[in-house]
């Protein structure tokens, strides 16, 4: 059945065409990689796995509360609307609210797909267009799951977030070969990254959990990609040239945090829109969320050496400046950590259920013998 008949609301196009400006880029050099990129090239060879497989789809979703979240995680939790709402219009909301944040991971992914093959046209050198071929093939295979999740757990598609379509055209846009590393590995990689931890950590839904234990593990090379590669070529640039990219980032962040808002969830329902955002907005959960949506990215930006004046500025309005000091290295050692503990304890449970077979066989045959 097509995806078409699950949108709310209908989406208008069948296929978005973005223009893309640029070259391809060839070289004739094939020896001189740089160890670090080669070896996560490696990493991402050796890492690859089959979502049909490594993912256990017979565990239950329930489609009103996908994630399985707490009550008070709603965004409007408390608010005067909040308050004046049925239990059944208070699952429609939270079931609108997942359909709508899995369908987000969905084309988030999708522009991944996207703009990591671009990144192999467009970089100069041999090692990076090794690692990003991984990473697409990383990519699709996340396109995969999420479109099977939402489609057969949640059976609710929400259109693409327009701050999120418009970050993706900006990246694609670009004839600047580094724009779409800047946009996609470092802002909409980085912001994923955080947000599935967030969700990884507070879910009570086992595949959910499982899901996204196994994207971050491939998330966080990805954006391990995007600062080893623009470390080295940012400290190359003029002041201007710097300028201009760190322009790029600031847009790119207000736009990130507007797009976790979900303002189509409540145009949908028919809420009073102005009342819920700013609800949402003043709200202490929402300052919290925002904070931690932006863990990820705020030390990658510095670490890659666009920490002018005009990014703090941001950063300090958004209430994301202390994020800085986050180890990043730290974090992405616990996103590998996570992911292998979730295959050890699938596995031990797929171990002990055969052993319970075995000896369910052995004891039926000794009661037939007997």
């Amino acid at each position: 059945m097509s995806s078409f008949e699950f949108y709310l609301p209908p989406v208008p196009e069948v296929v978005w065409n973005v223009p893309m400006a640029g070259e391809t880029r060839f070289t004739w050099e094939y020896q001189d990689g740089r160890d670090t990129l080669l070896n996560l090239y490696q990493k991402g060879k050796s890492k690859q796995w089959d979502a049909a497989e490594r993912i256990d789809w017979d565990l239950p979703v329930d489609p009103v509360d996908p994630a399985g979240l707490p009550e008070e995680f709603n965004p409007i939790f408390g608010s005067r609307v909040w308050d004046r709402m049925t239990k059944k219009e208070r699952n429609e909301f939270t079931r609108h609210q997942g359909a709508w944040l899995f369908s987000q991971f969905l084309h988030g992914e999708q522009g991944a797909l996207n703009v990591s093959a671009r990144i192999v046209q467009s970089v100069p050198d041999l090692d990076s267009k090794f690692y990003a071929a991984t990473q697409t093939m990383d990519e699709a295979r996340h396109v995969e799951l999420y479109g099977k999740f939402v489609h057969e757990k949640i059976g609710m598609y929400y259109p693409i977030n327009q701050d999120l379509a418009k970050l993706l055209a900006e990246s694609l846009e670009d004839s600047r070969w580094d724009l779409p590393y800047l946009g996609m590995q470092v802002l909409i990689e980085g912001l994923a990254l955080a947000s599935f931890g967030l969700f990884r950590d507070v879910s009570t839904t086992p595949l959910v959990k499982q899901l996204l234990a196994y994207v971050m593990q491939d998330e966080a090379r990805h954006v391990a990609f995007g600062r080893l590669s623009l470390k080295d070529y940012y400290a190359q640039l003029t002041e201007k040239e710097v300028a201009e990219r760190e322009e790029f980032v600031v847009e790119g962040c207000y736009l990130l945090r507007d797009r976790f808002k979900a303002r189509e969830v409540y145009e949908q329902l028919g809420l009073p829109l102005d009342e819920c955002m700013d609800f949402v907005e003043n709200s202490e959960m929402y300052q919290l969320y925002q904070s931690l949506l932006f863990s990820r990215i705020v030390p990658c930006v510095k670490d890659i050496g666009l920490w002018g004046g005009k990014i703090q500025a941001a950063y300090r309005d958004m209430g994301i400046l202390d994020n800085a000091k986050t180890d990043l290295e730290a974090l992405m050692r616990q996103d590998e950590e996570i992911a292998d503990e979730v295959d050890r304890q699938r596995y031990e449970k797929e171990i002990a259920a055969r052993k319970r077979e075995v000896d369910d066989a052995i004891s039926f045959g000794r009661t037939s013998a007997d």
